[in-house]
């Protein structure tokens, strides 16, 4: 295959490099989507984390590569030996991480399609030969889709059909038998500093249950963090809630957010996840800013406070920082109140 784009036919053997994190290996899967509908053909390898695996193995006919970043250098000599045998004619050389770029150099391809200039770090680019186009203030979903545009693939809407597995249907019936709309919150997001009060999870968790008569559900992974969040909201609140934090894999997370009616979550993996199944997102931004890293089909949803941030502690409007810039401060998300979650979310429940 000439090393040009766009492809003028499908490539035999393509190769995606996108290690982490949950959301962003989650706005992957609508480009794997399209790649396997347009070019049925083309053999699929994917590296990326061992931890992403666990929800990326719903995803089938592609061929995963694990990369575990906790074996150090050995993750390096198995990824070298697991591709020895290997020519691609595309890699989509999709994280600007320096891990990422070292771990590039272990995968042999014609075409090494990677970030545009603006969105490059650690010598991207020179791991790469060529670049998606520049765009300003581009969503991260659309930024992820402009590697198949570039390709050569006819650009539609993102879908991602995640499997509801068996397993994730047992465990969430086992756990959810109210038939009452649930709400699911997934208070933690992998920064600290973007989380929301329990305080305020709590005041919106009782009005959920006051005002709609809804089972709320909180959810989230095995940290201290997590651990003690979940503590901390359910001993606040008035009313009963079931914490599922710790207690679910991704693969049953999944079945969760399906159920649910409606996700209250910060800027994190399963406000990706709820939005990848269709579930509304009540997306809690300020550190952030929606715009580019909220969940993608409900965007509007979306309590926002980043351009507030800006003004505050950078003296600058939003548009004015640099694309993807984090405001990650003490009491940033504090400019979020309970009212104006409790009114979204009583919008929301209108439409259900």
């Amino acid at each position: 295959m000439r090393n040009r784009i766009p492809l003028t036919s499908a490539p035999k053997k393509l190769c995606v490099l996108r290690l982490s994190a949950l959301g962003d290996v989650t706005h992957v899967i609508p480009l794997i989507r399209q790649i396997q509908n347009q070019w049925p053909e083309c053999e699929i390898t994917w590296v990326c984390g061992a931890f992403e695996y666990k929800l990326l193995k719903l995803v089938q006919g592609v061929r995963f590569i694990l990369f575990d970043k906790k074996e150090g250098f050995r993750a390096y000599l198995s990824l070298r030996r697991r591709l020895r045998k290997d020519c691609f004619d595309v890699l989509l050389h999709m994280q600007v991480s320096a891990r990422a770029n070292l771990a590039s150099l272990f995968i042999k391809a014609d075409i090494r399609l990677g970030w545009d200039k603006a969105r490059s770090k650690e010598l991207h680019h020179l791991f790469i030969n060529h670049s998606v186009p520049a765009a300003l203030m581009q969503h991260q979903q659309d930024g992820i889709l402009s590697f198949g545009r570039a390709l050569g693939l006819v650009q539609s809407p993102p879908v991602w059909n995640l499997p509801i597995t068996e397993n994730a249907r047992v465990f969430t019936e086992e756990n959810i038998s109210s038939d009452k709309p649930l709400l699911v919150i997934s208070a933690c997001s992998s920064h600290k500093l973007r989380n929301w009060s329990a305080e305020n999870y709590a005041a919106v968790a009782d009005h959920a249950v006051r005002t709609h008569n809804m089972m709320v559900v909180l959810s989230g992974g095995l940290s201290d963090t997590e651990l003690e969040m979940s503590k901390a909201i359910t001993a606040k609140m008035q009313y009963e809630v079931l914490s599922l934090v710790g207690k679910d894999t991704l693969e049953q997370l999944i079945g969760l957010l399906n159920r649910a009616q409606v996700v209250l979550s910060p800027d994190s993996g399963p406000a990706h996840l709820a939005n990848a199944v269709g579930t509304k997102v009540i997306g809690l931004y300020a550190c952030t800013w929606s715009k580019r890293s909220g969940p993608y089909n409900f965007l509007e949803m979306c309590i926002d406070k980043y351009d507030e941030a800006a003004l505050s502690h950078m003296n600058k409007k939003a548009e004015e920082l640099t694309w993807g810039k984090k405001i990650e401060l003490p009491s940033v998300m504090d400019t979020i109140t309970v009212k104006e979650v409790c009114t979204k979310l009583d919008e929301v429940m209108q439409d259900i």
